[in-house]
């Protein structure tokens, strides 16, 4: 599994999930400006009680704040499907 995949789900423990898949898309998108520069293209499903209550783009900002400074290089694109418990 690559490093950027590792480092997401050690950050993304912090949330709790009962449920986490990164589906590394980066080969979709070669020759894109971001993918050239070393950034990958990433999905993620993240199932997590840290999301009960909150809306889609509450949710969305507490991933990109949990992912920190990955969002800065080793993330160019996220696709993210974030769900409370009994969402699925």
């Amino acid at each position: 599994m690559n490093a950027t995949i590792e480092a997401m789900k050690a950050r993304l423990a912090a949330l709790q999930p009962e449920h986490l898949e990164i589906i590394d898309e980066s080969a979709l998108h070669a020759g894109h400006a971001g993918a050239r520069g070393g950034g990958g293209h990433y999905q993620l499903t993240l199932v997590s009680p840290a999301f009960s209550g909150l809306n889609a783009l509450a949710r969305h900002r507490l991933v990109y704040q949990t992912l920190g400074d990955l969002m800065q290089g080793p993330i160019h694109a996220l696709s993210i499907t974030a769900l409370a418990p009994g969402e699925l």
